[in-house]
C-alpha cells in the first residue's frame, strides 16, 4: 500500500490511503516494513512485509506508478539499481530508511516518444516534398546522393528510456542524423551506422583526486552503435549541440580506426573540417580552426561543454579509452600525446571500478586511535 507524504498527491498513492477517520499517518505495523520513494517531486511510503525482496520493490512500483520493471532506475546514495538485478533476492529491508528516488517512464510516455518519432518523420517528409515544388527537378547526382543518403546514415535513432524528457533526446538525436555536415561527412565516407543512441551520464562518470572524468561517446563494434552524452550531470539540461556534434565526429573516426594513433587524429579531423564545411548555417566557413580542442579529465577550471570524447571505440584490445598495444606516439603533438595520457589514465580507473565490483574496494586510512604519549 503506498501512502503519499507529498501536498500535490500521485492519483495511484492517493486512492491505497486509508479510507476509513480513524486511519492516520502513524508507522506501519510492526509485521510491515516502509520504503520511501521520491518521484517527480513527490515522497510515496509504500508498506512490505518483512521479508520482501528488491525484486518485489521494482514489481510494486510497476503496479502502483504503471512503470515497466525495465524502464526502473532507483538511486540509493550513489548507487544506481536497475534491471537486471545482481541480488534480486537481497532483503528489501537494507534499503529501510535510505533515501530513494526513482526514475523511469510511463507505459504513456513511450507511446509519447513513438508519436513524436512518427511527427518528425512527417514532418521532415513534407519538409522535403515542400523543397522538391520550390526547385527545380534534381539532376542525376542528386538523386544518386538522395539514395546515398538513405543508405549510409544512422539506421535507427533511440533515446535513452528511463531519464525525463526523453522526447527531446529523440528529437536531439534526430537533428544529428539530419545535420548537413553529418550527412555529407557519413555519405563521403560510406559510413553506416546501425543505432545512434543516448548515452547515460551517471554510470559514464568517474570522480577521482585528480577530479572529474566523463565519457562523452563510444563507438561499439565500428558502426554497431555509437551513444552519445547528450545530457548535463544532473540531467536538469542538455549539452552544447556543436560539442556534441564535434564528438560524433570523433566517434565516426573509429568506424575506420580503433586506436588513437596519427591515422586516427588525420581523419578526425578531416570529419571535422568536412562537417563544418557542409553546414550551410556556417556559410561554409570554419568557425574554430582545423585542429579540435580536446581538454584533459582532471582539470579543475574546465567546463562541461569543453571536454571531448576519451576513446570509446570497444573491439579488439581498445575499450573505453584504453590504449592499443604498440600504438606509440610517433608524429603525435604535444596536446594529442597529453590526451592520450588522460585516455590511459581513464583506462585504468575503469579497470579499478570493474574491480570494485567484482568485490575489490580500494585500501581505506583506519580509524585514528588514541596516543600513548599524550600533550595533555
Amino acid at each position: 500500500m503506498a501512502d503519499n507524504t507529498a501536498a500535490d498527491a500521485h492519483p495511484l498513492s492517493a486512492s491505497a490511503s486509508c479510507a476509513d477517520s480513524t486511519c492516520s499517518d502513524t508507522e506501519a505495523p510492526a509485521s510491515l516494513l516502509t520504503i520511501t520513494i521520491s518521484y517527480r517531486g513527490n515522497k510515496h511510503n509504500i508498506n512490505f512485509p518483512e521479508q520482501a525482496t528488491i525484486k518485489d520493490l521494482f514489481e510494486e512500483i510497476e503496479d502502483i506508478f504503471t512503470i515497466p520493471c525495465a524502464n526502473q532506475k532507483i538511486m540509493s546514495k550513489g548507487k544506481l539499481l536497475k534491471l537486471p538485478l545482481a541480488n534480486p533476492d537481497q532483503p528489501l529491508h537494507d534499503l529501510q530508511n535510505k533515501p530513494l528516488m526513482l526514475m523511469g517512464s510511463q507505459a504513456a510516455d513511450v507511446k509519447a516518444v513513438e508519436d513524436m518519432s512518427k511527427k518528425i518523420a512527417a514532418r521532415n517528409a513534407a519538409r522535403a516534398a515542400s523543397r522538391r515544388l520550390r526547385h527545380a527537378p534534381a539532376p542525376r547526382r542528386s538523386q544518386a546522393q538522395a539514395a546515398d543518403d538513405s543508405r549510409y546514415t544512422f539506421l535507427q535513432v533511440r533515446p535513452l528510456q528511463g531519464l525525463p524528457r526523453p522526447e527531446r533526446s529523440q528529437m536531439l538525436l534526430m537533428r544529428l542524423k539530419e545535420d548537413p555536415g553529418i550527412r555529407a561527412a557519413m555519405r563521403k565516407h560510406k559510413f553506416t551506422v546501425s543505432l545512434l543512441t543516448e548515452m547515460e551520464p551517471l554510470s559514464n562518470t568517474q570522480t577521482t583526486h585528480e577530479g572529474t572524468s566523463r565519457l562523452l561517446g563510444l563507438n561499439r563494434n565500428r558502426g554497431e552503435a555509437i551513444e552519445l552524452r547528450l545530457r548535463t550531470d544532473a540531467y536538469d539540461g542538455y549539452r552544447d549541440y556543436k560539442t556534441i556534434r564535434k564528438t560524433l565526429c570523433h566517434e565516426l573516426a573509429h568506424n575506420v580506426h580503433g586506436p588513437h594513433d596519427r591515422n586516427f587524429w588525420d581523419l578526425c579531423h578531416q570529419i571535422e573540417r568536412e562537417v563544418q564545411a557542409a553546414d550551410w548555417k556556417s556559410g561554409g566557413h570554419t568557425v574554430s580552426g582545423d585542429v579540435s580542442r580536446y581538454t584533459i579529465a582532471g582539470s579543475s577550471h574546465e567546463d562541461e561543454d569543453d571536454h571531448e570524447d576519451e576513446g570509446g571505440w570497444t573491439g579488439g584490445e581498445f575499450v573505453l579509452g584504453g590504449i592499443a598495444k604498440g600504438s606509440g606516439t610517433a608524429g603525435m603533438s604535444r596536446r594529442e600525446i597529453l590526451a592520450q595520457a588522460a585516455l590511459e589514465r581513464q583506462r585504468k580507473d575503469t579497470e579499478s571500478e570493474t574491480a570494485a565490483e567484482k568485490g575489490w574496494r580500494p585500501c581505506q586510512r583506519p580509524p585514528q586511535q588514541p596516543s600513548d604519549h599524550s600533550d595533555e
